[in-house]
């Protein structure tokens, strides 16, 4: 069976901005790993390293940029591809079959990107994830950095969620009593295991296992704790501080925004207000675990992106087994 499987992105999924603001047209990407290149991207004085400017690039630097990223593969040498450029990269380099997403983040969050280009080898690893969620086994594991601290170390939430039109925009929201015929048009019961692995400076690392699959669920999942993913730009804006406590807005009520963050945390971050609307979100799929064959891992793993340790760092925040810097 002849087929690729994995590629790390720094904003993996299917729409804008693919990572990396760090790298430019001018640069030597040949020969350098990805963290090499994220490093350059620090010493710079980038706001947040790590992170892809599509508009800079084209398809060659692209591709040579995803070579350095490849975590796992059992194809050739050099057989790379890069999701939001699959149709133009995969002919260039000679694919006799599509390549298919098998696993992705959403298309504002960094972490895996699972791809094949074997039908075969696709079905297995679909069917291992539709029946773990039936089963109610995670596979995945996000890490997020969110705007406050959700009320208990762990949990479960759950949640009925539908795409509706918010002020003429297509988005989540939740349904308070769906009803069976509901369920029938659109709406989905979700679930979420949160765990929260470090907090400081109002903020937490929270590691998120969903175990049901649908559109932004981590996101308004986070937001119905009312702990908005820092970065998030679209959901945040259901949430308002008043004398330092959040409350839920009706969600026909708000509109999606740059979101609003305290002067403290702006602080901790060294941003300004006017930068926010830059700020990435901080939601990484950090590990994928996989079904037990002769031709992949059974986990694979992503480090953190450098602006996403970047952020840790200023709030003070550490990863499990690293010590806490001051």
């Amino acid at each position: 069976m002849r087929g690729r499987f994995l590629c790390r992105l720094l904003c993996g999924g299917t729409g804008q901005g693919l990572g990396v603001r760090a790298l430019s047209r001018s640069q030597t990407l040949k020969n350098k790993t990805w963290y090499q290149m994220y490093l350059e991207s620090q010493k710079r004085n980038v706001i947040f390293p790590g992170m892809l400017q599509p508009e800079t690039l084209n398809y060659k630097e692209l591709a040579e940029i995803i070579k350095t990223a490849v975590l796992f593969h059992n194809g050739k040498p050099g057989e790379l591809t890069l999701l939001s450029v699959l149709p133009e990269v995969g002919q260039n380099l000679g694919f006799n079959q599509d390549l298919q997403v098998v696993r992705a983040p959403g298309k504002e969050s960094s972490g895996l990107v699972l791809l094949s280009s074997c039908p075969q080898i696709t079905k297995t690893f679909q069917n291992f994830f539709i029946h773990s969620r039936r089963t109610q086994k995670p596979t995945v594991t996000y890490w997020a950095v969110t705007a406050g601290v959700p009320t208990t170390p762990e949990g479960e939430i759950k949640a009925a969620l539908k795409l509706g039109q918010v002020r003429g925009r297509d988005l989540v929201v939740p349904v308070k009593a769906p009803s069976r015929q509901t369920l029938k048009e659109g709406v989905k019961k979700t679930l979420t295991h949160f765990f929260v692995e470090d907090s400081a400076s109002g903020c937490a690392l929270v590691k998120l296992q969903p175990l049901t699959a649908f559109p932004s669920q981590l996101l308004v999942h986070m937001v119905l704790q009312l702990c908005p993913v820092l970065g998030d730009h679209v959901y945040s804006s259901r949430i308002v501080s008043v004398l330092g406590e959040n409350f839920m807005l009706p969600v026909e009520t708000s509109v999606p925004q740059t979101q609003v963050l305290n002067e403290e945390l702006l602080q901790r971050l060294k941003i300004t207000s006017e930068k926010v609307a830059l700020l990435p979100l901080h939601l990484h799929l950090h590990q994928i675990l996989l079904p037990q064959t002769s031709v992949a891992p059974t986990v694979l793993v992503a480090p953190l992106p450098p602006f996403f340790s970047q952020t840790l760092c200023n709030l003070g925040l550490r990863m499990p087994g690293k010590p806490r810097k001051n």
